[in-house]
């Protein structure tokens, strides 16, 4: 039994393809979607398109669950001022886009956990952050008493996340918990397209990490060429930078924006890199500048 789990597509549809056809060759009996096949890559509609009529198990990821509240300016989660904050611009077109196009009632279908039910085999429970919360990820920096109370309330043998885009395995007490990686924005600073493959075998679940060379250069450039990106949009520019650098950029961010109380746009960005000039020196230093 050979389970592929692929998550955090991101819009990248050429990432997808190529990692579908890795997928045909390794044989697999069965495909679980982990959560965010679309918002910070430029082609949702495309991933949505060729994924959702394969009729694979999907869970709900927090940009599915993001999108449809913002389409709606309904959630408690959101401030008002988002709706209307420039810097916020891009991911409203998405989330109408996709309202428009009525994919936001298929997002309010997904589920949160996924468990597939394979006789004799110990139990794995799939969710895109953990079952608690899909923007609570399992990876390096996880808590181990958060990994001891997964444990307790929502027994299982094997923990399949994603939402940290890096991929990360680790045995405790019994237990495995495992992240897949991003298949359309890996943030381990390896650009390649990654997901994971679950072997049942005599002594149990075994994992296999995989990572698939794609047109990297296409997907990049799709930024431009389908209008996601425009001028002074700096929260689509970093995540191009995002993809191009395979490495995490608007999360630190908006962290230190949440900590510092600065409001979001170029100007606090450079500060931001003033700030940690270590980590972030140089990046989108200058480049399309806008009104954010």
């Amino acid at each position: 039994m050979r389970i592929a789990v692929i998550a955090d597509i991101h819009g990248n549809i050429h990432a997808l393809e190529q990692v579908l056809r890795d997928i045909d060759r390794q044989r697999v009996d069965h495909i679980i979607v982990n959560g965010d096949l679309v918002n910070r890559g430029p082609n949702n509609i495309d991933v949505l398109e060729r994924l959702v009529p394969l009729g694979l198990p999907t869970t709900l990821g927090n940009h599915e669950d993001f999108l449809y509240h913002f389409a709606r300016e309904n959630s408690d989660g959101i401030p008002h001022e988002w709706y209307v904050d420039p810097f916020w611009q891009s991911t409203r077109r998405v989330a109408e886009q996709l309202a428009e196009k009525g994919w936001d009632s298929y997002f309010a279908g997904l589920e949160m956990t996924y468990q597939p039910e394979i006789p004799a085999a110990p139990p794995v429970l799939v969710a895109h952050g953990t079952p608690r919360h899909n923007r609570e990820g399992l990876g390096r920096y996880t808590p181990q008493a958060v990994l001891d109370d997964l444990s307790r309330d929502y027994p299982a043998a094997v923990y399949v996340g994603s939402h940290i885009h890096a991929q990360w395995l680790l045995q405790r007490n019994g237990h495995t918990f495992v992240n897949t990686g991003a298949v359309g924005m890996p943030f381990n600073r390896d650009p390649r397209a990654q997901y994971l493959i679950l072997e049942l075998r005599q002594e149990g679940w075994h994992c296999d990490f995989r990572a698939v060379e794609y047109d990297r250069q296409a997907a990049i450039d799709a930024y431009e060429k389908s209008g996601y990106l425009r001028p002074g949009d700096m929260a689509t520019m970093l995540f191009r930078e995002e993809m191009r650098l395979a490495r995490a950029l608007f999360g630190p961010y908006w962290r230190w924006i949440e900590e510092t109380g600065e409001k979001p746009g170029w100007q606090s960005w450079r500060l931001f890199q003033e700030r940690y000039p270590e980590r972030y020196a140089g990046i989108l230093s200058g480049a399309g500048e806008g009104n954010s």
